[in-house]
């Protein structure tokens, strides 16, 4: 449980501010998990266009649901 979100968030920011992009690393996992996906059968996709209709139903509800502000939710 977080008791001090103030404390949560500075550190969190402070190690945001002191991580570095390793864009060569990122592509060498993005890669292993394309790989994963493609052994798995996942991918290629047989139909791209397969759920689309539930997905298109999905948004429009969620696009009529109350905006909620962020700075209210507790952690």
């Amino acid at each position: 449980m977080i008791k001090n979100k103030e404390h949560l968030e500075a550190f969190e920011n402070r190690l945001a501010a002191e991580e570095k992009v390793d864009f060569f690393k990122n592509f060498i996992i993005y890669e292993a998990l394309w790989r994963q996906a493609i052994l798995l059968g996942i991918l290629p996709l047989k139909n791209p266009y397969d759920g689309v209709e539930e997905d298109i139903r999905l948004a429009g509800i969620l696009s009529r649901l109350p905006q909620r502000d962020d700075t209210t939710a507790h952690v």
